[in-house]
């Protein structure tokens, strides 16, 4: 167990290399929230992948900021010697906010293991040193450059690439790709933009031979998906519809997804998604993990629990020069070959680097007991 000292809240904000367009917004700089937590042995971070606007999620960064200093900071000083193990309870007076959740829970975790001397890849049973790299592509103002874009993506050596789509940006720009490199891993991710009515487009997408339609339909459904998957023969992942491992167990009971993106910050934390790994697990449905152009504080969490059992398909793993010229934390860099290496050091393997934090900060906020 630990006292935990001090939890400081940061906001910092990166320009991304290219602009990243999604079937909800555009999006030119990572704005997000990291929490630092000083214990007595050590110091953890974690980083919130909520938004500047609740777009992708009902979190973000303003609200976030407010429930982790109004409700979570004090839950954890009130609960006075804790392990991550005891924030659920901790947690449990304050409904959702599973991001800013998840931000203060890696945090303790960091620390917890930092002070212990383990990775966190052993603590979540990972199994392999390196993970495949996939890469999401934003959707492009023209199929040409669309193409331009995947052609340098394969060049650097991506395993797996997906697209983002959008009524109407769709069909004929995952052709072009499609015929373009016919045997390339290939997926597509709609993020909730499409209704049952659009049946039609899933059935020609059918035809193009992807590893998965990734959320289809509305962010908060099974049902309809369960309908959909019953139609088609691709995989659908879902991805907005999983929450927590109940989600996922509903989700695989009722055949509305063959596959799970499992993002670590939508479940409330690296605990969390280990559970959700373990339910797909056994029910033998393969997982990926999903990225959210972290930095490299969240990154170093994903590449852990990428390099776990039933991560069988390569993920949003992207090394850090696809989104940002400078980093955060020493820069993550991909191999030729597509893979990237899993942290070795103790916690979360990398910290912030100080000039670069400060540079970064936009506003940060110490909180003590």
């Amino acid at each position: 167990m630990s006292h935990v000292r001090a939890i400081e809240l940061y906001l910092v904000g990166l320009p991304l290399v290219r602009p990243f367009r999604t079937s909800f917004g555009e999006a030119t700089e990572k704005v997000c929230i990291l929490v630092r937590v000083e214990t007595d042995e050590a110091q953890g971070w974690g980083e919130c992948v909520a938004d500047a606007l609740p777009d992708f999620s009902a979190e973000f960064n303003e609200g976030a900021w407010l429930v982790l200093r109004e409700f979570l900071a004090p839950a954890v000083f009130g609960a006075g010697q804790v392990t991550t193990a005891d924030l659920d309870e901790a947690f449990g007076p304050v409904r959702g906010n599973v991001m800013a959740k998840a931000a203060l829970v890696n945090a303790v975790l960091d620390a917890e293991l930092r002070a212990a001397g383990t990775p966190l890849s052993a603590w979540l049973g990972a199994e392999r040193p390196r993970v495949e790299c996939g890469v999401s592509v934003g959707i492009t103002a023209t199929t040409e450059m669309l193409l331009d874009q995947v052609e340098g993506y394969l060049a650097e050596g991506y395993r797996r690439i997906k697209l983002k789509i959008a009524p109407g940006l769709d069909l004929e720009r995952v052709r072009a790709v499609r015929e373009r490199w016919p045997g390339i891993a290939l997926s597509v991710d709609a993020n909730a933009a499409y209704t049952p009515d659009d049946l039609d487009v899933f059935l020609a997408l059918d035809d193009l031979d992807l590893l998965m339609v990734e959320q289809p339909l509305h962010h908060d459904d099974l049902l309809q998906h369960a309908a959909l998957q019953a139609r088609v023969r691709t995989p659908i992942c879902l991805d907005e519809s999983i929450r927590s491992e109940a989600d996922a167990a509903a989700a695989i009971e009722l055949g509305s997804c063959r596959i799970v993106n499992i993002k670590q910050g939508r479940v409330g934390g690296l605990p969390h998604a280990r559970r959700v790994h373990d339910v797909c697990r056994d029910a033998r449905v393969p997982v990926w993990c999903g990225g959210m152009l972290e930095t490299g504080v969240g990154r170093a969490g994903n590449l852990a629990l990428a390099a776990m059992p039933n991560f069988s398909l390569p993920g949003d793993t992207s090394p850090s020069s696809r989104y940002f010229l400078e980093d955060l934390t020493e820069p993550f860099v991909m191999a030729g070959d597509g893979t990237m290496a899993v942290p070795t050091g103790a916690g979360l393997g990398v910290e912030p680097l100080p000039a670069r934090l400060d540079a970064c900060t936009l506003r940060r906020e110490l909180l003590t007991p």
